[in-house]
């Protein structure tokens, strides 16, 4: 087996393995991955999980018919959406069992992860969560989303959750057990796949339809999730979930699946992203004081240090730090222009005395910033 090491790890569960009977909320496959978080969780490790299997967990709460008799395969989309508001309860509370820490719920739409200001507030409160021990556990919201604001798959949203939560690591749980050279139920030839240093046309051609009925998700959007994630630096595996020594495996530090490289570290992929792809909209001015903070100490930069703030830019917009006339680093600003003009030069205490709420006790995260 192929050796790796992570400290964030967003891991990945899909519904044949949550509901394996399509119908509800099963702890058949899930204990081993539980101990496997507790663990990491104990070795100063964070884990975030994506989860499904919230339709799957309701199904059998909703009828489809007269007299509550079933008649037909098939489900409405308001029906599908209505198991997914009953099942997300059960599918929180089949995985709190497992746990003595807690466990929150973090609802997504594709609109969440396209829209700047709730980007930010997602990246902001997971890593709250997380600063508070407990397990984030995301799902898309199938309750309200529709098709054309529906992300499609919990592969690709494990990804879309990866590059928000900035970890370093994407644990695709599958039913089988990595990328094969061809379909492991149909070809008894076919090989596992250990180590992809890139994707590219041959590796998408591997990748059959979906492998059960239960999901949504197949082989490709497992391929398209680690296209994704290696290309900003967050090495991917894909493991079978179903087998209790999969977990025992990781926590020896052992790929028991298929490990996708990343192209590029994740400092240097998001200092690419921070220093060249993302368009400068405005200026904060900063003392000597934050500047020593900033580049001697790593350390956030906090309103107190702000002098003066330039341009008209909206909450998550890149902008520039400046001590001295000259640009020392650069980030993803926390409050608006105007807000920031505000609470410049105030103690983090008074931040929402004077704006009347607060997002978060500093101007720009160390996590968003890039020094120059």
């Amino acid at each position: 087996m192929n050796s790796f090491s992570w400290q964030r790890a967003v891991v990945k569960v899909g519904s044949a393995l949550i509901a394996p009977d399509g119908r509800e909320c099963s702890g058949r496959y899930l204990l081993a991955l539980a101990r496997f978080i507790t663990a990491s969780r104990e070795q100063g490790k964070e884990v975030i999980l994506v989860s499904s299997g919230s339709v799957a967990a309701g199904r059998n709460k909703v009828s489809s018919g007269a007299n509550g008799v079933v008649l037909r395969n098939t489900s409405s989309i308001a029906e599908k959406q209505a198991m997914a508001a009953i099942g997300q309860n059960l599918m929180m509370a089949n995985w709190q069992r497992f746990f003595d820490f807690p466990c929150a719920q973090v609802l997504l739409t594709a609109d969440d992860l396209r829209d700047r200001t709730r980007y930010v507030n997602i990246k902001n409160t997971l890593r709250e969560i997380l600063n508070h021990h407990a397990l984030p556990i995301i799902n898309e919201n199938d309750t309200v989303a529709v098709n054309e604001l529906k992300v499609g798959d919990n592969d690709n949203l494990g990804a879309y959750t990866a590059l928000v939560a900035q970890a370093d690591t994407l644990i695709i749980c599958s039913d089988i057990d990595g990328l094969y050279t061809g379909d492991p139920r149909k070809n008894k030839d076919a090989t596992l796949i250990p180590v992809v240093e890139s994707i590219d046309s041959t590796i998408y051609g591997l990748a059959g339809g979906a492998g059960t009925s239960v999901g949504t998700g197949g082989m490709r959007t497992k391929i398209e999730a680690a296209d994704k994630c290696i290309n900003s630096g967050i090495q991917t595996l894909i493991v079978n979930g179903r087998r209790g020594e999969t977990f025992d495996a990781l926590l020896a530090g052992k790929v028991p699946g298929t490990l996708f490289k990343p192209t590029r570290t994740p400092s240097n992929a998001r200092r690419l992203w921070l220093t060249h792809t993302l368009k400068t909209a405005g200026r904060i001015v900063v003392d000597n004081g934050a500047k020593l903070a900033l580049v001697e100490n790593g350390a956030s930069l906090l309103p107190s240090g702000i002098v003066d703030v330039d341009g008209e830019f909206a909450q998550g917009e890149a902008v520039e730090v400046i001590c001295d006339g000259r640009a020392i680093a650069k980030g993803l600003s926390v409050y608006n222009a105007k807000d920031l003009l505000l609470i410049k030069g105030k103690k983090s205490k008074d931040i929402a005395s004077v704006l009347g709420y607060e997002t978060t006790d500093v101007a720009i995260h160390r996590d968003d910033m890039v020094l120059l």
